[in-house]
């Protein structure tokens, strides 16, 4: 199962090429200290206090160990901190490779214009808000599956700290101002973060009303990133079977729905009152 759990790690995704190879040299590492140090597989659980098979499949590089697991082992192995100065790369490869992919494009990233239509994009939402959708998810996700997707989700938001700063472009449909995942209180503070995100000069945000009678987004949700070389990926739910794309023809089109919705949308002056009277009427 793709991204299957046991409470003590995560496989490897199929495909996660690059992960499987920051755990493989993991386990390989802690193979070599375990023989070294002239331990068993067995015994060497024992003294972790993890079962005999998850040291098997994190030695073999089928299993993504916990921060805790490598504290532990870094100790009991006297590793003098190899296993520990491990922990970042294997805390990222924990992050779904999909999760990944788009963090790594979002941190080249010197634009990204975004219209989403059922939430709020993912770098404008709320630890709060983030989790209520993940919750709802169907079929249901179980909890260490919502801690990955959060802890991925989290990591993006780093974009916002990078000096220079991107510029920063999301519209959103009014209804994802108004629909109350997870409750009053948690739109109440989604809606607030947008207010308070708005007012960085590197971002803007814009509302689309409900109630415009022409309008370009209506084949989905739809991005554009472009890169201080020049080049561009752009993707939409309704061209090009929802792949990311980057030839120039194919961009284009994207570029030009994300330009129309733009002008279709209210100011991002008008959208922050429109966020501050929807705000109130809560």
């Amino acid at each position: 199962m793709t991204g299957a759990t046991d409470g003590d790690g995560w496989e490897i995704e199929p495909g996660d090429v690059q992960g499987a190879a920051v755990i493989a040299l993991v386990g390989h590492q802690l193979k070599a200290l375990r023989e070294a140090a002239g331990l068993k597989v067995s015994e060497l659980g024992a003294a972790l206090g993890y079962g005999e098979g998850i040291v098997y499949k994190v030695e073999s590089g089928t299993r993504i160990p916990r921060p805790e697991f490598l504290d532990k082992a870094d100790d009991v192995l006297r590793a003098n901190g190899l296993l520990k100065a491990m922990k970042p790369d294997v805390a990222e490869v924990r992050y779904p490779k999909k999760v990944r992919d788009i963090a790594a494009l979002e941190a080249k990233a010197v634009e990204l214009t975004s219209y989403w239509n059922h939430s709020p994009h993912g770098l404008l939402q709320t630890p709060e808000y983030a989790q209520a959708l993940f919750s709802m998810r169907r079929p249901a996700l179980s909890s260490e599956q919502i801690e990955r997707a959060m802890a991925g989700r989290t990591a993006r938001k780093s974009v916002f700290d990078r000096d220079p700063a991107p510029a920063l472009s999301f519209i959103q449909e009014e209804v994802t101002l108004r629909r109350p995942i997870g409750g009053r209180t948690v739109l109440r503070g989604q809606l607030e973060h947008l207010l308070d995100l708005g007012q960085l000069r590197t971002v803007e945000i814009q509302v689309m009303p409900t109630d415009r009678e022409d309008h370009a987004g209506m084949s989905g949700n739809m991005d554009v990133l472009k890169f201080e070389d020049g080049t561009a990926i752009g993707r939409c739910d309704g061209l090009y079977n929802g792949r990311p794309v980057s030839d120039p023809k194919q961009l284009r089109s994207i570029e030009l729905r994300c330009g129309i919705i733009r002008a279709q949308a209210l100011s991002p002056g008008e959208s922050l009152a429109f966020i501050e009277r929807v705000l109130g009427e809560l």
